[in-house]
């Protein structure tokens, strides 16, 4: 695998978020007859970096039955941003420079440490620090529905809002767990197709708003560099510069800020065609990208490496 593919495109690395996790993900990768061992020590330096938090979720990610639930946040989170960022130093060690990289919700701190933003001691801490005030929050979720964000504004309220546009007419709805179950009996009366999304915790809704607080100071406190390779934030939906990174508040908001992915994948592709890698345990960031007019009319690609998980 080259930096570029037959026509020279550019690649960019997508970074996926919560939804994506499941039990023991990617751990063939990790030990066994198909290891990868960049992504094994990727993963190590992750864990090591967590210090006492490392052993314990670990140890859950190999589990048949792990002490904590994969989609609860404090391994959800972790776990996400640790196999996004071993993917893609998997990714990059087989000669892939990518000139762009995409995160979704906590896959944007993992660009931010493949971009050198963060170093990865800092961004475990960050992202160790944002779960443990998350781990607080009272009990909330995520609703996918297959609509446009105009269509559902008469059923948002009591705190449920609109926590992240995926596509065109793939929008997740995030809040408190009473009120997002009734918004969602409310859409399946209306004949909306609804899918909850593996979460125990209503992201980028104004739920967490208090869990955030004083989030900002800790950012404030780590160094930041301009980004090395270019991000394209699904905040802003544009390219991150120095000014933005350097802003704790824009980090410090994620769990709360609602994510604009398909806007961000659209000003992407709006530079021009690339390839498009999912380094993630999933494959639903690619299944949105395919939706792209570049991508169906076949001038840039998609490739998630799900499919081939014990090995690129």
């Amino acid at each position: 695998m080259t930096a570029t593919t037959t026509g020279g495109l550019p690649v960019a690395l997508l970074l996926p978020g919560q939804g994506s996790q499941h039990p023991r993900m990617a751990t063939g990768l990790y030990s066994g007859e198909a290891a990868e061992p960049e992504f094994a020590a990727a993963m190590d330096e992750v864990f090591t970096a967590m210090g006492a938090a490392g052993k314990p979720l670990r140890a859950d990610w190999f589990a048949e039955r792990p002490t904590v639930p994969v989609d609860h946040v404090t391994r959800s989170q972790p776990l996400i941003f640790a196999v996004d960022y071993a993917l893609a130093r998997l990714v990059m060690s087989r000669g892939v420079r990518p000139a762009a990289l995409l995160g979704h919700s906590v896959g944007e701190m993992a660009a931010a440490v493949l971009a050198g933003v963060f170093t990865l001691p800092d961004a475990t801490a960050l992202v160790l620090d944002r779960v443990r005030r998350l781990a607080d929050a009272p009990p909330g979720g995520m609703l996918a529905v297959a609509a446009a964000p105009g269509e559902l504004e008469p059923y948002l309220g009591d705190d449920v809002v609109v926590g992240a546009v995926n596509a065109p007419r793939q929008t997740v709805l995030a809040g408190p767990e009473a009120p997002l179950e009734k918004t969602g009996q409310a859409l399946r009366d209306a004949l909306f197709t609804c899918r909850r999304v593996p979460s125990l915790t209503g992201f980028h809704s104004p739920m967490l708003e208090p869990a955030c607080r004083g989030a900002e100071e800790l950012f404030a406190s780590v160094p930041v560099r301009a980004p090395r390779i270019t991000i394209h934030s699904a905040y802003t939906a544009g390219p991150l510069t120095h000014g933005d990174v350097a802003n704790p508040a824009y980090w410090a908001r994620h769990p709360v800020a609602p994510v604009l992915f398909w806007p961000a994948l659209d000003a992407l592709l709006s530079t021009g065609d690339h390839i498009l890698i999912e380094t993630g345990p999933g494959d639903g960031l690619s299944r949105l990208a395919r939706r792209h007019p570049r991508v169906r009319a076949g001038t840039s690609k998609v490739l998630p490496l799900r499919a081939t998980e014990h090995g690129p």
